[in-house]
């Protein structure tokens, strides 16, 4: 708790020089040029409560970041320095914050506060009905191209009247054999709207209508935030920009934090221009370096500004760090892609063993999500255990979804994407038939899809209304109970009586009950949700729009954490690693495809950002040959390869560690023009548990937490912890003693007590 000057001159001192300089200068505009690794979160956290001290009124700072679980951590690290004042910071991600404000000032614009937030696949199901309704083929106009097309004009701001009166997208559209997205995009609004729905652009969109079209509100937030901080401005979208510069122009106090040198994401619409030009927008702007890496070696950081030097347009900075030389970059030369995921896999194995390191402490990244195969493959054959990020996520698992959707429908009964999902689920003997004449009514009409269901004895004949009716009374009674209760006992409420927790408890195939177990796991968050104490508002439809915001880089918290991770270095910004791998440096695969600098260069940053995510160790590989599209190819070192200072690598070729580092001045490329030398023997994978002889289940009612059992696959652990669910059967967590943590339900996974 800084209570006096003391305590903040303490917290101070633990800053190195140009770290408490950008602490410390917090009125006028600011920019801070943070490196990889150079403790920018800190710096972040330090300068909040640092405007606590002085007396700024939390109310009054705004912090933008790019995921919720940067700004959660930020928030727990400025509690533990100033206390529960923190919880009072407008915290959070872009579409997390102006979600906020815009269900506050949702009227100005036309929607209900409780407005629904579609996701991706909510969106391409929405533009899929919408081709059907015109007959346009969807081989031709893919809902994802399409949804794509009209993400890009919601990021720069072009509205579906702007997009077809614009003679560039129209000329566009009609090279490309899809004339009609300007329709499309003007009717994909409309049923938004009518549905009291946005998408994840409309957050931002909306954003911007509302604070160009209501100055009076614009004035009421410019006010508010009088402090305005922005994590990772490199990857901010013009929406974005122009968002923060209008909400900082009455007091022009605006901290933007970032590094030209990450900036990776302009495939989602990111410009790098904002940060380089950031100075001509505050020509009295003051900047702050931090050059310093506390994270990697002295090789790695090294080594990643000999790359990244060999970009054109960037800010001018020097990082470095004086942490230990650490060990020289392994460069592998693998002749196939299997080889290449062989070879990794036995440095894994290796290193774990050597150095004692869990499977957690290691990450491989590349280029393209279609590389991971070859990597589980080799993994798997030596029982390294690994997860994929990036895959798909918890949340958008049908089961969860099919859940959600009972919940939005309850909240808002405009919601034509979650009544399509469940109005016969579980089956009520609904036809499509019918759904289609709902919907088609509810269109020509211009009547929402309520209206219809209240009536629907008016359009159908008895038998087929029937169940639809008993539709309606069951929503009715969900939200009558939503207003009653907090949001676990609602949605329990919801998973019972909706018969979608039964069905799926009846399924007793593996994947029925991996789906029942999914959707408990969802009460569980939801539950978890319900008793937090930080959580003011604990009602259902808190908790949806939350979960709506989630990114990938925030549901990982279920993920088993001693795992190898498998990632695209896209998804590995911000992550931090003792042992990476980054394979697949070749031509057309990394860098791919380039058509002009801006590309390359944004290249060249990815593979930078892949290589400071390594703190201690780093391999980089590629193969002369790889499997692409079906077809067996050639390939070729990556030119970045040569980009990298030769005397920070050493190469492996064949399992074999060539210990004579490379001379300064020489290319990588004579290295391997050595002779052949013998293939090293590979590891024997471990093999599985063998049961033991007298090996007899023991019913689950007779074991309890503490005991130790058998399993027999995964051998002897200790029950941690048992827990029976609405449904009656028992979900152990068992600690193995070679497999780590497992939880099991105990009908399918037979465990046996042992003395």
């Amino acid at each position: 708790m800084l209570e006096n000057s003391d305590a903040m001159i303490a917290l101070l001192n633990q800053l190195n020089e140009p770290q408490r300089q950008a602490v410390e200068n917090t009125a006028g505009p600011v920019m801070i040029i943070a490196g990889a690794g150079s403790g920018k979160t800190r710096v972040l956290t330090y300068r909040i409560a640092y405007l606590l001290a002085q007396g700024v009124d939390a109310f009054n700072i705004l912090s933008l970041t790019f995921t919720n679980k940067a700004a959660g951590e930020m928030r727990q690290r400025i509690e533990k320095l100033v206390g529960k004042e923190a919880r009072n910071l407008w915290m959070g991600t872009f579409h997390s914050v102006f979600a906020k404000i815009l269900r506050i000032e949702a009227q100005a614009i036309g929607f209900p506060s409780n407005f629904t937030i579609y996701d991706t696949d909510d969106s391409r199901s929405l533009i899929k009905a919408i081709l059907k309704e015109l007959n346009l083929d969807d081989k031709t106009y893919k809902p994802s191209a399409v949804h794509n097309r009209i993400s890009m004009a919601k990021n720069r701001l072009v509205s579906w009247q702007s997009y077809n009166t614009n003679p560039v997208f129209q000329e566009d559209d009609a090279l490309s054999g899809r004339p009609q997205i300007g329709k499309i995009y003007q009717l994909y609004q409309d049923r938004l709207k009518k549905a009291g729905s946005m998408d994840f652009d409309d957050l931002l969109f909306n954003t911007n209508i509302l604070f160009r079209d209501h100055p009076d509100i614009l004035i009421k937030y410019q006010m508010k935030f009088q402090y305005i901080m922005v994590d990772e401005y490199q990857d901010t979208n013009m929406s974005q920009y122009l968002i923060t510069k209008r909400l900082a122009e009455m007091y022009e106090n605006i901290c933007v934090v970032g590094d030209d040198a990450q900036s990776i994401y302009a495939f989602r619409g990111a410009d790098i221009q904002n940060i380089l030009n950031f100075e001509k927008d505050y020509p009295n702007l003051r900047v702050f370096r931090l050059e310093q890496n506390y994270r990697s070696t002295k090789t790695i950081v090294e080594a990643a500004n000999s790359v990244i030097k060999n970009n054109r347009h960037q800010l001018e900075k020097n990082v470095w760090t004086s942490n230990e030389d650490g060990d020289l970059i392994e460069l592998i030369k693998a002749h196939s892609d299997t080889e290449e995921g062989k070879l990794v896999a036995t440095h894994i194995f290796e290193e774990k063993m050597k150095e004692g390191w869990g499977s957690g402490e290691f990450a491989i990244l590349y280029r393209t999500n279609s590389q991971s195969r070859s990597m589980e493959e080799a993994l798997r054959r030596m029982n390294i255990k690994y997860k994929i990020v990036g895959g798909t996520s918890f949340y958008q698992r049908k089961e969860v979804k099919d859940m959600l959707a009972y919940l939005r429908f309850t909240l808002n009964t405009k919601d034509e994407e979650s009544f399509k999902r469940i109005i016969n689920l579980p089956k009520r003997g609904i036809g499509d038939s019918s759904v289609q004449k709902i919907v088609l009514t509810a269109v020509e009409q211009g009547v929402e899809i309520w209206d219809v269901l209240e009536q629907a004895h008016l359009i159908l004949p008895g038998r087929a209304s029937k169940p639809i009716l008993d539709f309606v009374t069951l929503i009715k009674t969900f939200q009558h109970a939503a207003q009653q209760m907090h949001a676990f006992d609602f949605a329990a409420k919801v998973a019972k009586e909706s018969g979608l927790l039964r069905e799926l408890y009846d399924d007793k195939t593996p994947e029925g009950v991996s789906r029942y177990e999914n959707v408990q796991e969802l009460l569980n968050g939801i539950q978890e949700f319900s008793e937090n104490p930080e959580n003011e508002d604990i009602s259902i439809g808190k908790f949806l729009q939350d979960v709506s915001l989630m990114t990938d880089a925030d549901d990982k918290k279920k993920q088993d954490k001693d795992c190898v991770t498998l990632m695209t270095i896209h998804g590995a910004k911000g992550l931090e690693f003792k042992s990476v791998f980054i394979v697949g440096l070749e031509e057309d695969l990394f860098p791919g495809q380039v058509d002009d600098r801006s590309d390359l260069e944004e290249e060249r940053r990815l593979f930078y950002v892949a290589i400071t995510r390594a703190e201690k160790r780093l391999r980089i590989s590629y193969a002369t040959s790889r499997y692409r599209f079906g077809t067996l190819r050639n390939c070729e070192p990556s030119r970045f390869l040569e980009e990298i200072n030769s005397k920070y690598l050493k190469v492996t070729h064949k399992f074999i560690v060539e210990e004579k580092p490379a001379s300064a001045g020489g290319s990588f490329m004579n290295q391997f023009q050595t002779k052949q030398v013998p293939v090293r023997k590979t590891v024997t994978p471990v093999s599985n548990h063998k049961t033991s002889d007298n090996f007899v289940p023991t019913p689950p009612k007779n074991l309890n937490p503490g005991d130790r059992v058998e399993h027999a696959k995964f051998g002897f652990g200790t029950i941690v912890e048992m827990q029976e669910n609405g449904a009656g059967d028992i979900r152990a967590t068992v600690n193995y003693d070679t497999q780590g943590q497992k939880v099991m339900m105990l009908s399918f996974a037979k465990l046996m007590k042992v003395q």
